[in-house]
């Protein structure tokens, strides 16, 4: 049987500064927004009774992209699911699907992908994956 993700919802408050000249949110915002849910989504994770010592176990961001869909405006009710999507030893890549509703319905409005080092801030060095991250994430 395959596990599923541990999958979390962020609701995005957008701000009139997030709207460009044409009434949307400006792509850049998109990953703002992605931000948000990640540090979100580990919020969760350490309610859920992991402590994160970011100092000797935090994490840097090596990569992340954006596959924008259809825009969003002002007026959205906007949300990020963010989930785990590979769990390596050092490494994982955090997936995003950021959407908006419309009528009741969630549409997507943009997809992300960040790459995650886990890092020790004091070593200035990448670690492994601490184990109790990896049974959260991967459910």
């Amino acid at each position: 049987m395959t596990k599923i993700p541990y999958r979390h919802k962020t609701k995005i408050q957008i701000r009139f500064k997030d709207i460009d000249k044409l009434g949307h949110v400006n792509n850049a915002n998109h990953i703002t927004y992605f931000e948000l849910a990640r540090v979100d989504y580990f919020d969760a994770l350490a309610s859920e009774g992991i402590k994160i010592d970011w100092v000797n176990e935090g994490v840097i961001l090596a990569k992340v992209e954006m596959e924008y869909k259809q825009p969003i405006l002002l007026e959205d009710k906007v949300s990020v699911y963010t989930w785990v999507s590979r769990v390596g030893s050092k490494s994982f890549d955090m997936s995003c699907s950021i959407v908006r509703e419309v009528n009741g319905i969630e549409i997507e409005a943009a997809h992300g992908l960040a790459i995650i080092v886990c890092f020790n801030y004091v070593t200035n060095q990448s670690i492994n994956i601490p184990e109790n991250w990896k049974t959260k994430m991967i459910g």
